[in-house]
């Protein structure tokens, strides 16, 4: 399929456009976060005195470091279960083929259909009756089942695929089902492994809903979470509001950053295995 100068060009400009519209949102809060507190910024325009101390009371007002401690726990709480029962489950349903296990992946398919807006409520009385209510227990659990439909269709994508010789051979020289798994299938699911856990991560640290319903100290909730406390606070403060929301956007941008290339990969692969 020959393609034309001017499809090419067509598509760069495309591309630059979409580009545009990505950057200037993040443009328009970093110079917004730049101008002095309690002014009323006025478009793109460029502060004539920058005000980069903005960023460090935005730290110190939103107690960032007891933010960036409360998400770490979530995070630490709810991707690696997630990621360890999300790749159990999908080795069972792509490789094992257990009875029954079309009827368990329909289920599961049909769990990314709900909207975590439409389980708030029965979630929150849940969570209530168990006495978890303004705990980081009350993300870290909901989250965990929120995300396992998600986490074992990614992981059945992937053993779906492996190959059955490699369990033949196995099996022929002893293995056991689990040693079968820890020891051949896992090894081989680290593209798929890695980018799942980088998902799984940027939404748990994005996550606003369920810490705002679920979690009344900000200090317990996830930095996303904890923005609604600081708008609250310093709603009338743009340039402080916009510090504050660059600085809890900054590490899940460091983290794409520094993964990119493997997340842009296991999306491809995902893409060419159907």
């Amino acid at each position: 399929m020959i393609v034309t100068r001017r499809e090419t060009l067509t598509g760069r400009v495309l591309l630059v456009l979409l580009m545009a519209m990505t950057v200037l949102p993040f443009i328009s809060l970093f110079v917004t976060a730049l101008h002095p507190s309690g002014t009323y910024p006025d478009g793109l325009s460029w502060p004539s005195s920058p005000q980069w101390g903005n960023f460090a009371d935005a730290f110190s007002a939103a107690n960032m470091d007891r933010l960036l401690l409360s998400s770490a726990l979530i995070v630490l709480g709810v991707v690696p279960l997630s990621v360890l029962f999300g790749t159990m489950a999908g080795f069972a349903f792509g490789h094992l083929r257990m009875p029954g296990h079309r009827v368990g992946f329909i289920v599961f398919v049909l769990g990314l259909t709900l909207p975590f807006e439409g389980l708030i409520t029965p979630l929150y009385y849940q969570v209530r009756d168990m006495g978890l209510l303004n705990t980081r227990w009350a993300i870290i659990l909901p989250l965990i089942g929120l995300f396992m439909p998600f986490s074992v269709l990614w992981m059945r994508a992937h053993f779906v695929n492996m190959p059955e010789e490699l369990s033949e051979a196995a099996r022929i020289d002893g293995a056991s089902t689990w040693q079968l798994f820890r020891r051949v299938h896992v090894p081989l699911a680290k593209p798929a492994l890695s980018s799942l856990s980088i998902l799984l991560f940027l939404w748990t640290w994005n996550q606003f809903l369920l810490a705002i319903v679920l979690v009344d100290d900000p200090a317990k909730r996830t930095m996303a979470g904890a923005l609604g406390a600081f708008q609250g606070q310093w709603g009338t403060d743009i340039p402080l509001l916009c510090a504050g929301s660059l600085l809890i956007l900054a590490p899940t941008l460091i983290i794409f950053l520094i993964f990119q290339r493997r997340f842009v990969a296991a999306l491809l692969q995902g893409s060419i295995k159907g």
